[in-house]
């Protein structure tokens, strides 16, 4: 027995190599033995194309001209439509960049292009082991925060583009004033998660790493797309149909109100991926809204599921979220233990779960649809128990 699954695991590894970088995937590979593959992407990336080409994102442009590489980076966001678009044009590699976000940090960490980074701002909860290290030997140094930044460290780091968000709007100004050129890293306001994860193309661009870039986008784009049609696939033959309610912010009450993703979110798209009716899904917003407290328990009481994030030291149980709130334990997903919870204390979610839709897909399909992914074990988000 132990013979014939080795046999299997080799047809399937076999399989993914003749795929040589491309998408198109197969009856015989399974969304489950495709997450069980141990990862070689960065020992066979020389199979995958050195050219770019972006089929997602909605803020990148690549054009390859006579002079160089032109990339045109605006705002997907939908709201954002006639914001201003930035050029880059790039001649040759970079080596040293500072970031400001944790998704920026984890565009290049999944790329394993983490020495490339050379400051950061002060980020509280930092998971990299790599970037650990670097902070910790000086290779990679703190810059301070928004409106506080210390200008002589980020001279002396000698960066080559500093990366800053749209969602963030201090002190960017004085940074460049300091003759460093910056880059709005937009990846966050996609509404595709594919579109989000491919932004680590830019990076691939930017360190003349593309063939890397290339290599795990297209591992990415295959597990999630496989497991998508798997899903559609069970749909139809089951008629299997759940409503979650996503929040955020801790994922319960925040303030006065309900803070929510829009039923134009990227994370709207994973949850109709992942075969369920999100309860929000009219709601025209592409990023965060708030709405009454009455108003959104009234429409979430009867939801299958509910899915919150929050950051708590220790295992948070059902209890303590019946504790936070009595009237909690009245939603129907209470009831049936179907809270499915992402503690942001415990896993690198705010570095890698931006790239790493895939896993997000999986996470909720385990828990929607268990018998499509029997050997995953969940990354970010698990079922509470009491």
């Amino acid at each position: 027995m132990h013979k014939l699954r080795s046999i299997s695991s080799l047809a399937v590894i076999i399989l993914l190599l003749c795929s040589c970088g491309q998408t198109k995937r197969s009856a015989d590979i399974t969304a489950d033995s495709l997450f069980q593959i141990a990862d070689t992407l960065f020992d066979r990336i020389d199979q995958y194309p050195e050219e770019v080409t972006i089929k997602y994102a909605q803020g990148l442009d690549v054009r390859y001209e006579a002079d160089g590489i032109r990339v045109i980076i605006s705002n997907p966001d939908p709201s954002a439509r006639h914001s201003k678009a930035d050029t880059i044009l790039i001649t040759a590699p970079s080596q040293r960049f500072i970031c400001t976000t944790a998704l920026q940090l984890g565009n290049f960490e999944i790329l394993g292009l983490e020495d490339r980074i050379v400051g950061m701002n002060s980020l509280r909860n930092l998971f990299s082991p790599r970037m650990k290290e670097q902070m910790r030997s000086g290779q990679t140094v703190k810059i301070g925060k928004e409106g506080n930044f210390d200008l002589e460290t980020v001279i002396a780091s000698r960066p080559d583009y500093i990366f800053v968000s749209a969602s963030k709007h201090g002190g960017f100004e004085a940074l460049r004033e300091c003759g460093i050129p910056l880059i709005s890293h937009h990846g966050y306001k996609e509404t595709h998660p594919l579109g989000q994860a491919e932004w680590i193309k830019l990076i691939g661009l930017l360190t003349g790493e593309t063939r890397r870039a290339n290599a795990v986008f297209a591992d990415i784009e295959q597990k999630y797309l496989t497991l998508k049609d798997e899903v559609q696939q069970l749909l139809e033959s089951e008629r299997q149909h759940h409503t979650v309610m996503r929040t955020v912010a801790s994922g319960r009450q925040l303030r006065d109100g309900w803070y929510i993703v829009g039923g134009k979110s990227y994370m709207a798209q994973i949850f109709s991926d992942a075969g369920v009716d999100y309860i929000m899904k009219d709601n025209g917003e592409s990023g965060g809204t708030t709405i009454d407290f009455e108003a959104a328990f009234a429409q979430s009481v009867t939801a299958d599921f509910w899915q919150i994030d929050g950051a708590f030291d220790g295992e948070f149980t059902l209890t303590d979220l019946a504790n936070e709130d009595p009237r909690y334990a009245e939603l129907n997903a209470y009831k049936q233990q179907h809270v499915i919870f992402c503690n942001l204390s415990q896993t690198p979610y705010r570095e890698l779960a931006g790239v790493q839709p895939h896993y997000l897909l999986a996470d909720f399909v385990k828990a929607f649809h268990p018998q499509l992914l029997p050997h995953y074990q969940p990354k970010y988000y698990r079922l509470l128990s009491k």
